[in-house]
């Protein structure tokens, strides 16, 4: 049974950091594309970031780019979105999916991921 866990969030002041992780068990395939999204209430779910099995493939959305980096250490099974310069704007429930298709195919929104965690609540006050 394949399972993602987001941890990391919490409430911060404009302008701080938080870093989420994604700890994904279960999963067997040795390739795949782990992608980060946000929603609040009322809105169309945001992709904001992927990155593929190898790392050589990174997608930011543009509301992020600059600000948030994501990276993985795939011995811990361990998949990390660092959030800098966050925003109230930023504040939102944060997931993390994955998928064996490569990162390109979930971004364009062609196909939706396989799994997905249950999400990770961050708030940024002003």
């Amino acid at each position: 049974q394949v399972q993602l866990v987001e941890s990391g969030g919490g409430s911060v002041e404009t302008g701080g950091s938080l870093n989420l992780t994604c700890t994904v068990s279960g999963y067997t395939d040795a390739e795949f594309c782990t992608g980060w999204f946000r929603q609040t209430p009322g809105q169309e779910r945001e992709r904001i970031a992927a990155i593929n099995f190898d790392g050589g493939t990174t997608l930011y959305a543009d509301s992020v780019k600059g600000r948030f980096t994501v990276s993985q250490d795939n011995a811990k099974k361990m998949v990390f979105l660092q959030m800098n310069e966050l925003t109230p704007e930023d504040t939102a429930m944060y997931f993390c999916a994955r998928g064996g298709l490569p990162c390109a195919w979930y971004w364009d929104g062609s196909v939706e991921f396989k799994y997905r965690g249950q999400g990770t609540q961050v708030t940024v006050s002003s």
